[in-house]
C-alpha cells in the first residue's frame, strides 16, 4: 500500500522543531571564572550568613593582626555593654599607660575622664591605641586582665589559632590570628551587635576639636561596604577586614600583609566584587522547620517530626540554584520514648550531585512511651517486618 507522507500544521511543526533543538537552545550554566590574584600575605572570602568560604589563600597562617585587635576589643566591650556590667554614658579615666601609647591615637588627655562612647568611636573610626588601653582598663581593671577576657570570647567564638597579649594591637611575640580567624570575629561582630555595628560606617569623628577620617578608603569608593577595620605596623604590613551588603547578601573579605594603604584597599575590592558578582546565597530551610516526619514505635503518637536547629544558608554559583539537591536518612528505627532535640538522622545538600553540606536531624517534639497495647500491637508488626 502506497503511503503518503505525513503532514504538520504550522503550528505542529513549530512546536516539533523546538523540542528538537531545546537542548541546543538552553542557557549553558554560568560560567565562574578563578578567584583574582591578590598581592596579600593571605586572605579570604567569605559569606556572611552560610560561613561558606568563596575563596581564600593562606587562611590559616598566623599572623600579626595589627589594629584588627581592636575588633575583638570592642567585641568584648559591646558584650559588657549588652550584660548591663557598663554603660555608654560611664566616665573613664585616662591613665598615664593609656596617654602614652604610640602609633594611632585619638589624643584624650591623661587623667582626663572621657564618656565610655566617645572612647568606642575613638577606637573604632581613628583607631586610637590611647582609647583602646584606656577602654580595656576599665573593663577588666588592668589591660593583661582585659586581653585575658579577649581570648576567652576568641575561644567560644572558635577562633582557635589566635591569641592576644593586648587591646591596641602593638606588636607582642605572642599575638597573632589568621585571616579565618578575623572572618569568624567579623561575622560575630555583625551578628551579635548590629546597633553598635553602625559605628564602622562612620567615615570622620572629632573629639576635642580634632577631626581624624576613617582609614577604611573602601568606605568611599564602594557604596556596598559598611565596615570594618583596618591594621598596620612596619613588622604586619597592611591588613583590612571588609563587611559589605547587596541586597540581601553580605560578604566579608579579609586581606593581611599588603605593601600599603591603596593596596589593601585595591586587593580588598577585588574580592568583594567577585563574590558579588559570581556568587548567590540562598537561604534553604528554618531552623525548626519540619522537613519531614518519621514513624516512631511503641509511642502515644506514631510521627515524629524532624528539622533543623538553625537556618540553613548555602553559597552557590549565581545562577545555579536548580543543581542543589536535599535528601534525608535516618539512623535507626525509632523507639519511644523519644526526646526533643536529639538526633535521629541527618540532612544531605548536594550540589553538581556532590557533597555540599550536611546537618543533624533532631526531633522538633518528644514522644512519650505508648500503652502496653500500642507496645504490643508495635512489637507484633516489628516481628513480621
Amino acid at each position: 500500500m502506497h503511503r503518503r507522507p505525513a503532514r504538520f500544521s504550522p503550528l505542529a511543526t513549530l512546536l516539533l522543531l523546538t523540542a528538537w533543538l531545546a537542548p541546543a537552545l538552553a542557557a549553558p550554566p554560568s560560567m565562574v571564572p578563578d578567584p583574582p590574584d591578590v598581592e596579600a600575605g593571605a586572605w579570604l572570602l567569605q559569606d556572611f550568613q552560610s560561613g561558606d568560604v568563596i575563596a581564600d589563600k593562606n587562611a590559616e597562617k598566623r599572623m600579626e593582626p595589627a589594629s584588627l585587635t581592636k575588633m575583638m576589643t570592642a567585641y568584648v566591650v559591646f558584650n559588657e555593654l549588652e550584660s548591663g556590667n557598663i554603660a555608654l554614658d560611664d566616665e573613664v579615666r585616662v591613665s598615664k599607660d593609656a596617654w602614652r601609647m604610640p602609633g594611632s591615637r585619638m589624643f584624650v588627655e591623661v587623667d582626663s575622664r572621657v564618656e565610655l562612647e566617645k572612647l568606642l568611636k575613638g577606637m573604632i573610626i581613628q583607631s586610637g591605641n590611647d582609647a583602646s588601653v584606656a577602654l580595656a582598663e576599665h573593663v577588666g581593671g588592668s589591660e593583661e586582665a582585659f586581653a585575658s577576657m579577649m581570648n576567652g570570647h576568641a575561644e567560644r567564638l572558635g577562633m582557635e589559632d589566635t591569641r592576644f597579649t593586648n587591646a591596641s594591637g602593638m606588636p607582642e611575640e605572642d599575638h597573632y590570628t589568621t585571616p579565618r580567624d578575623m572572618a569568624r570575629l567579623a561575622r560575630a561582630l555583625v551578628n551579635d551587635f548590629p546597633d553598635h555595628y553602625e559605628w564602622y560606617s562612620q567615615r570622620k569623628y572629632t573629639y576635642n576639636g580634632i577631626t581624624q577620617y576613617n582609614r577604611n578608603k573602601l568606605l568611599w569608593r564602594n557604596p556596598q561596604v559598611d565596615g570594618l577595620k583596618t591594621g598596620h605596623t612596619e613588622s604586619a604590613g597592611y591588613s583590612l577586614v571588609t563587611s559589605a551588603q547587596r541586597e540581601d547578601m553580605r560578604l566579608i573579605s579579609v586581606v593581611m600583609d599588603t605593601e600599603s594603604e591603596e593596596a589593601r584597599a585595591r586587593e580588598s575590592n577585588k574580592l568583594i566584587n567577585y563574590g558579588f558578582r559570581f556568587f548567590a546565597t540562598h537561604k534553604l530551610y528554618d531552623g525548626g522547620e519540619e522537613l519531614t516526619e518519621t514513624r516512631v514505635w511503641k509511642g502515644r503518637s506514631e510521627q515524629l517530626p524532624l528539622g533543623i536547629d538553625e537556618t540553613l544558608w548555602v553559597t552557590i554559583p549565581r545562577g545555579r540554584y536548580d543543581a542543589l539537591e536535599a535528601s534525608m536518612s535516618l539512623d535507626r528505627p525509632i523507639m519511644a520514648p523519644a526526646s526533643a532535640g536529639e538526633t535521629y538522622g541527618t540532612l544531605h545538600i548536594e550540589f553538581d550531585g556532590e557533597p555540599l553540606t550536611e546537618r543533624p536531624l533532631r526531633a522538633l517534639e518528644g514522644v512519650e512511651e505508648g500503652s502496653l497495647w500500642n507496645r504490643l500491637v508495635d512489637n507484633a508488626v516489628l516481628l513480621f517486618r
